[in-house]
């Protein structure tokens, strides 16, 4: 069988086992908050065919705020209205790493609140700059264990407090977030796959991802595995790996916004729903970072990277021919000064980690 026929072959098998015409109906969406949602599913190509699975990605950085976080931050605000905490022109407090405090600030523009927004001062100058641009007034804090009363979080709460018409949207203990991809993020899956999915993966921060799709997917089928990806510095891999017993942090990683100290409320609920739990070192997030741009045109932050990473890596537990989803957070732009910096890569002992021939796109200083 020549080229063109298998290619033709692959594609037609693809069009009858996938469908993505929830994502591609032409119609006309209410605003900002109507534009949230519904992102295309990606094949990922050349990392498909290295594994010999196929590796699909939802691609969460087309939402109309640019990331994952545009979900959570909808259904937080959501659910303060519902329960009459927030009137109009009120304000939303929130302790963030960044993505969420974007996503609430755009949707706090388009529903007329003040947006106040903690965060540790480690994470990108883009961050902080585009949340400043969006109208937020930005307080970045000395990053410190949640335990610490100092931490970002118990700092953006007591700020609630001392507004008036405030509400702390507590985008880590607060369930609306979990239900956001209960209600969306799974469906949207199980929909653009048609059910055929053997597997889903992502990293953490709040666990409402990770949690709401497990759920969802695992009462479509529960044959649907379910394994958290971790990173250096978090206590998840630690946590699941022993069964709930150890909670051992080692290390730091280059990624934002993932990983985690404690298992949070949107977690606990689904813990017994994860089925493995995947140590991704942040050599192997840096090197698809790389990868993702030279071979499938993807510009993608490094939890998106690591996201990938893991999806390989349940690919070669769960063998050939399954299907993986995985999530693609957030695009690089708002890293691009680390990630693309060859000081910064010699600071982080990371330039190593990519490979030579891809190391044209070290293109900053």
């Amino acid at each position: 069988m020549n080229t063109f026929v298998t290619c033709f072959a692959i594609k037609n098998t693809l069009r009858r086992l996938f469908t993505t015409t929830a994502v591609t109906q032409f119609k006309i969406v209410d605003g900002f908050v109507g534009a949230i949602g519904n992102t295309p599913l990606i094949r990922l190509n050349k990392v498909s065919q290295n594994t010999g699975a196929e590796i699909f990605a939802k691609a969460e950085f087309m939402n109309p705020g640019g990331s994952v976080k545009d979900r959570a931050a909808l259904y937080v605000v959501k659910n303060a209205e519902e329960q009459g905490l927030l009137k109009p022109g009120g304000t939303i407090v929130e302790g963030t790493a960044g993505n969420t405090g974007i996503g609430l600030a755009h949707v706090c523009r388009a529903k007329g609140y003040k947006c106040v927004i903690y965060m540790p001062n480690t994470q990108s100058q883009e961050k902080i700059d585009l949340l400043r641009m969006l109208g937020a007034e930005v307080h970045p804090v000395p990053a410190v264990a949640f335990e610490n009363p100092q931490n970002y979080n118990h700092q953006a709460a007591r700020h609630a407090e001392t507004v008036p018409n405030a509400v702390w949207t507590n985008q880590f203990d607060n369930i609306a977030n979990r239900r956001a991809h209960y209600e969306t993020t799974g469906p949207e899956i199980w929909e653009q796959t048609n059910g055929h999915i053997d597997g889903f993966t992502c990293a953490t921060g709040t666990g409402g991802t990770l949690a709401g799709v497990t759920r969802f997917l695992k009462e479509k089928n529960p044959e649907v595995k379910s394994f958290i990806a971790d990173p250096p510095g978090s206590v998840l891999y630690s946590y699941f790996k022993s069964g709930g017993k150890l909670i051992e942090r080692t290390g730091s990683s280059i990624t934002e916004g993932i990983g985690q100290g404690r298992i949070t409320s949107n977690l606990q609920p689904d813990v017994a729903l994860i089925d493995d739990a995947l140590h991704i070192p942040d050599e192997k997030s840096i090197e698809m970072v790389y990868r993702l741009l030279d071979e499938e045109g993807l510009y993608m932050g490094a939890s998106s990277a690591l996201n990938v990473v893991a999806a390989v890596e349940m690919a070669k537990i769960l063998g050939p021919g399954k299907n993986i989803v995985t999530i693609l957070c957030d695009g690089a732009y708002r890293y691009q000064s680390r990630l693309f910096s060859r000081k910064w890569l010699e600071s982080k002992n990371l330039i190593t980690a990519i490979p030579e021939n891809l190391h044209k796109y070290i293109v900053l200083a």
